[in-house]
């Protein structure tokens, strides 16, 4: 039986598969992979190209398991990059801002860094003022994952491991997490995992998207639709209050398209906190058992069209408050508030303190499943 993503499961494997559409001499060539640069105290990282028949391409790193760079046409066919991020290796090592990084062992934020399970209490590191944040202090994109050569040559397997007690966590926990580029464009990514010890597991990818190609514009004219009715407010340190809050009335209602600049700068409480948007809003379709579509977006001088859809029960819409600047990537260009955007499906923040909310819990001998596409198209 799947409840929230848990299936059962005999064995415990760790790995994240990059699947590409298309002969298998293309992909074969593609997954050889390129110097990415040298780390702080590690072995240099990779790079894996991966490219469809369109010539859309992906490119993933094993430095957090991290999509670095997708390109993909605008109505004219002109090719961009769509996602934010950094050069080489380094500049994710030392940056914080988890651009298209894999994030684990729990997406998201955990008030205090504590929760109790099976009436044990666990303490995390905390990373986030008095908060645990996506994994902590050195999380799932903060490791450098191990590549095995693909035996089809169509796909690329990355593996890590995470020990019992890392940032504080219970439990062996090996996860695997699949990539698949698709002939029409979508980037599947599917998620699993599983514990030798009752955990909490809350999975995502952090990507920033800017449908334009050109992280100097600012994504505040994307349209957007959710199909959300329900938001999760939060406290003065972005933690859930527990309260389901209908959208209708308020700037966080994208159930029609939307710009995402039209009301971010209202006299709104939840706004002022959160400096925007980076909020979880509860989907309407709940959890399910194979993905259905949940957002849109829309950047209408492009053309560019981005479809979500998962199988997870909330989606985290983020608007790069947080970017200021100083932190550069790509060609050297400074990312400022509202560079990118987020869509990171998941299952609500705080959910281990709020027993209301869709469990995280993963017990031995269960597996952990949930699934996400990324369609690209242009209109």
């Amino acid at each position: 039986m799947i409840k929230y993503g848990l299936v059962a499961a005999a064995v415990i494997g760790v790995a994240f598969i990059v699947t590409l559409s298309g002969s298998d001499s293309l992909a074969s060539a593609q997954n050889r992979p390129s110097v990415f640069g040298k780390l702080r105290g590690e072995k240099a990282a990779q790079l894996y190209r991966l490219k469809n028949k369109n010539g859309v391409e992906a490119a993933i790193t094993d430095y957090g398991a991290t999509l670095v760079s997708l390109k993909v046409p605008d109505r004219q066919g002109k090719m961009a990059d769509v996602v934010l991020g950094y050069d080489d290796a380094l500049g994710y090592q030392k940056g914080k801002a988890h651009y298209g990084a894999t994030i684990g062992r729990y997406g998201n934020r955990i008030a205090k860094g504590k929760f109790i399970l099976h009436g044990v209490t666990y303490t995390l590191a905390t990373n986030d003022g008095p908060n645990h944040l996506h994994g902590g202090v050195s999380g799932f994109g903060k490791k450098l994952w191990q590549a095995r050569e693909p035996a089809a040559g169509n796909s690329l397997t990355l593996s890590y491991t995470s020990k019992d007690g890392e940032e504080g966590y219970p439990g062996n926990l090996r996860v695997t997490v699949r990539y698949t580029l698709t002939d029409p464009n979508e980037l599947r990514i599917d998620y699993s995992a599983i514990t030798d010890k009752a955990t909490v597991v809350n999975l995502t990818n952090h990507s920033y998207f800017n449908l334009t190609g050109d992280p100097q514009k600012d994504i505040l004219q994307h349209q957007l639709m959710l199909h959300a009715s329900r938001f999760t407010p939060v406290d003065s340190g972005l933690i859930p209050t527990g309260e389901l809050r209908s959208v209708k009335g308020t700037p966080f209602d994208f159930t029609t398209s939307t710009a995402i600049g039209a009301r971010i700068g209202q006299d709104d409480e939840q706004l002022k906190l959160a400096r925007g948007y980076d909020h979880n809003f509860v989907l309407d379709k709940g959890q399910t058992k194979q993905p259905v579509k949940v957002a849109e977006v829309y950047e209408p001088v492009s053309g560019r069209l981005l479809e979500v859809s998962t199988t997870e029960p909330g989606i985290q819409f983020y608007t790069g408050n947080f970017l200021d600047g100083s932190d550069r990537g790509k060609g050297g260009v400074a990312y400022r508030p509202r560079a990118g955007f987020c869509l990171e499906t998941q299952h609500f923040p705080d959910s281990p303190n709020k027993p209301a909310f869709p469990s995280t819990t993963l017990n031995p001998g269960q597996r952990y499943r949930t699934t996400t596409v990324y369609r690209l198209s242009v209109r």
